[in-house]
């Protein structure tokens, strides 16, 4: 599939990119995505959580009423759990959520988002720029050109590039990474996908993983 090549002004560069079609026209798998997108929230968890048991929470362990003969339930120490204040039962603990997945499972859930994108036609290709300072006024505007403004965007660059990081940080609604470290999630998570020129190389580099 071939894409018009869009200047930051908003104007064509009378060039044209053909995408392809082994990144951009595959056959989509939705389980490869469901499983990388859950591997990528599992690897943002703390896992930090922690709750107090019977051992560790702090409290008499006095019994407090005696066995028999109050009419009610027999009650232990004021750490018991049906007590308020005390220990909590089958809580969480601190645990690693991460885990491993499969190269091939990996790259096919990208190229599967990428493709989704495709065919919905959520994806400009912009050719290479830079601003020579942090602007976010800057970023906005060229948003604003590719009547971009107000979506949810994702801009995928080549390598990084601190001033365009920095100019699209304050902005919401804004994403930016390069070609390497685009992932499932934040490729479904965004309206639209603008690809700079040169990115599509490092993209296609995906391939020999």
């Amino acid at each position: 599939m071939e894409l018009t090549v869009y200047k930051i002004d908003g104007s064509s560069t009378a060039r044209t990119v053909t995408l392809n079609d082994q990144i951009f026209n595959v056959e989509p798998n939705d389980h490869a995505i469901w499983l990388d997108v859950k591997q990528y929230l599992a690897n943002q968890r703390q896992g930090t959580h922690d709750t107090l048991e019977r051992s560790t929470v702090s409290g008499s362990t006095r019994k407090l009423k005696r066995q028999k003969g109050t009419g009610g339930a027999r009650a232990g120490s004021i750490k018991s759990p049906t007590i308020r204040g005390g220990a909590t039962v089958f809580g969480p603990h601190p645990r690693d959520y991460s885990f491993k997945l499969n190269k091939k499972v990996k790259r096919l859930a990208r190229f599967s988002a990428f493709t989704y994108k495709q065919k919905d036609g959520k994806i400009t290709v912009v050719e290479d720029f830079n601003f020579e300072a942090p602007k976010t006024k800057a970023y906005s505007e060229m948003l604003k050109n590719l009547k971009l403004d107000g979506q949810k965007t994702l801009l995928i660059t080549a390598e990084s590039n601190k001033n365009v990081f920095l100019s699209a940080r304050n902005l919401q609604r804004t994403n930016v990474m390069c070609a390497q470290n685009a992932n499932t999630y934040h490729v479904l998570n965004a309206g639209h996908i603008i690809l700079c020129e040169s990115s599509l190389k490092e993209l296609e580099k995906m391939l020999g993983e």
